[in-house]
């Protein structure tokens, strides 16, 4: 398969900018440019199809060029619904710091700051040299726009798709971009980019964009949406990735596996065939999982994020190390741990209501302590049984998981 065609059998492809892209994309040689403002100091899932996307085109011989908005963060492209908050420029440039180590080191690309250009630039000298391209009808009826409308829209937000265009501009002039590619909510900014550039220098450019990647019920992956899985393994553990991706709906991991990994055509295929007919298997949830930790964070993470869930899966907690311990267990409820009698440490730290409630699930045999049950209400808890001198983990029932520190 052709790139191009590659592409599109992945669900990589929505709007193109000209036909001719697609021999362009086929041949190589293209230099282009990916976007992203520094809202954050760590790219997320929501961000990695179109990274990835990024890979696949350098591989096949074009020139990557990541920009990170330290002048657009500061004003911030417009939501769907409502206004974004400002963040200070320190958070701004804290940010930015953070994005170019990463992606230098996962990706390779080249990163660049559009604050260093748009810096120098006067606002008389912005109107002439750019606002007198945009015509104001024509913005007005770009999609992101329309949507603002009847709430409302600041001029700041409504000048942010100008400053992109002008993005395009000076990398096309000076890095020698002739495309852009992003997801699918950023193709009114791409098409001004193109418009900018044909009427300010008679030059063709392409942009195209992909698909944003959901889940089943259409939620995209987003800080916005409150469901970020950061690339930054600080920020989510390899584990957290792990059940994430082990626990997708079956009938969205095939989508996945297209986007998310390198795995050939055939070796998709093979795992949708195991996933119709096996799904209790989770082969292509496993391969998945597997794709992208190890893409991400390298083999080792890989096999302690499997190591901290086959543990689990068994009972056998003691046998981790602390780290892991830290890693699954993150979120759930922590309390700091003394040497007392277990049944006092289930009341004392709220997690049986009372004495008698504790006394049924020991008698249900529905407490255990660092994965082995217990019964014994009397049992001393103390720093000599925590793991690593430092935990303790507490299950009641089946789920509900509860952490004490020593």
């Amino acid at each position: 398969m052709k790139l191009y065609d590659e592409l599109v059998w992945r669900g990589l492809i929505k709007d193109v900018s000209s036909p001719e892209l697609e021999e362009k994309l086929n041949n190589g040689g293209m230099s282009f440019y990916i976007g992203t403002d520094p809202t954050a100091d760590s790219l997320h899932v929501g961000h990695l199809s179109s990274f990835l996307i990024s890979k696949r085109l350098k591989e096949a011989g074009h020139h990557p060029i990541l920009l990170v908005g330290g002048g657009t963060g500061m004003i911030g492209d417009p939501r769907p619904t409502t206004e974004r908050a400002m963040i200070s420029k320190e958070e701004v440039n804290k940010n930015f710091e953070g994005l170019k180590a990463q992606v230098e080191k996962i990706f390779g690309f080249e990163v660049v700051n559009n604050y260093d250009w748009i810096k120098d630039i006067n606002v008389l000298d912005f109107l002439r040299d750019y606002g007198k391209y945009f015509n104001i009808n024509n913005m007005l009826d770009k999609d992101i726009i329309r949507r603002r409308l009847d709430s409302g829209i600041t001029y700041t937000e409504f000048s942010y798709m100008l400053l992109q265009a002008l993005d395009f501009k000076y990398l096309h002039e000076n890095k020698n971009v002739d495309l852009q590619c992003a997801g699918s909510d950023q193709w009114g900014n791409i098409t001004a980019g193109i418009d900018l550039i044909r009427k300010s220098t008679g030059d063709e450019v392409y942009g195209f964009t992909m698909p944003l990647v959901t889940d089943s019920q259409g939620k995209k992956f987003g800080k916005s949406e409150g469901n970020a899985l950061w690339l930054d393994k600080n920020q989510t553990s390899s584990y957290e990735l792990y059940q994430f991706f082990i626990n997708v709906e079956d009938s969205m991991v095939i989508n996945y596996l297209k986007i998310y990994t390198f795995l050939s055509k055939e070796e998709i295929e093979a795992l949708e065939v195991l996933n119709n007919e096996h799904p209790e298997n989770r082969d292509a949830h496993k391969a998945l999982a597997k794709a992208i930790i190890t893409f991400l964070h390298g083999e080792e993470e890989y096999e302690k994020a499997l190591r901290i869930s086959e543990a689990l899966f068994s009972g056998e907690i003691k046998n981790l190390s602390i780290d892991e311990i830290n890693d699954a267990f993150k979120g759930v409820p922590t309390f700091e741990a003394k040497e007392e009698t277990l049944i006092d440490m289930l009341v004392n730290n709220k997690i049986t209501s009372s004495k008698r409630e504790a006394r049924e699930f020991l008698g249900n045999g529905s407490i255990s302590v660092n994965g082995e049950k217990v019964t014994d209400e009397n049992m001393m808890i103390n720093s000599d049984m925590a793991i690593g001198g430092k935990a303790v983990i507490v299950r009641k029932g089946k789920k509900k998981y509860f952490c004490g520190k020593f």
